[in-house]
């Protein structure tokens, strides 16, 4: 069949309204908008849409909790997300540095045994000593991130009597060790958030959070920092850039 002749595939206005809504979340969180969202009537003639798709668009992005509606103010966007970009190993108070002040509450600081699964990725002996450490980061007032740290144990001894309140654990390894980090393996997945990790995120139990496991060597190669972040996915956007490579 020619392109003349080919027939369009007859979609569900659900589908055409969750094209809508993705395309309006990503220029809501990169940044458009700033008066807010244009009436029903221009998203249907700027989309091709009929206006009750437009309005389903718009009530999946309103339960997502990213745009108010009134009759008197139109619509709005509620909360914009925080871009972490994945193109470099940097911490969160380097990566949010042009949003505001990043802030850690740091909940627990002690030596523990090494789990298995921690030692051997930081390649020590089952049940070596490391230094654990448990933030809580803040954006302003916002808590953001709940990271979980295992350091090796030479590096940990020195972390620790640094001041792990106002600075990144990136940039404190750097300075104890005199060397520069090297590389990292990432893992991110969604998880629902239990109820301890919802409570101190401020996040209902259940809502979806972005788990980051991320293990840091030094530029030696030499593993030193192993750590399990909860983000918030409501207010934290993933982003990098991305190079296709031939063999």
């Amino acid at each position: 069949m020619s392109d003349a002749e080919s027939v369009p595939i007859r979609r569900a206005r659900a589908d055409h309204a969750r094209l809508v809504a993705d395309v309006l979340r990503h220029q809501i969180h990169v940044g458009g908008y700033p008066q807010g969202l244009p009436n029903e009537a221009e998203l249907s003639v700027e989309f091709g849409v009929s206006r009750n798709t437009i309005r389903e668009a718009l009530t999946t992005l309103k339960n997502e909790g990213l745009i108010d509606r009134g009759p008197k103010v139109g619509t709005q966007v509620a909360i914009r997300k925080y871009d972490h970009g994945l193109d470099a190993l940097v911490g969160l108070k380097e990566t949010f540095k042009s949003y505001g002040e990043v802030r850690n509450e740091v909940r627990a600081a002690m030596w523990v045994a090494a789990p298995p699964a921690v030692a051997r990725r930081l390649r020590l002996e089952p049940g070596e000593q490391v230094l654990f450490v448990e933030r809580l980061r803040f954006l302003g007032d916002l808590p953001l991130s709940l990271d979980k740290t295992y350091l090796a144990p030479d590096v940990g001894a020195d972390v620790v009597a640094q001041a792990l309140e106002t600075n990144d654990i990136f940039a404190l390894l750097e300075e104890v060790t005199g060397q520069r980090l090297g590389s990292a393996s990432l893992a991110v997945e969604a998880v629902p958030a239990d109820a301890h990790s919802a409570a101190i995120l401020q996040l209902p139990e259940g809502a979806p959070v972005l788990l980051l496991e991320r293990l840091t060597h030094l530029d030696d190669g030499r593993p030193v920092d192993l750590e399990y972040i909860r983000m918030r996915g409501d207010r934290i956007t993933l982003r990098g850039n991305l190079i296709r490579e031939f063999s």
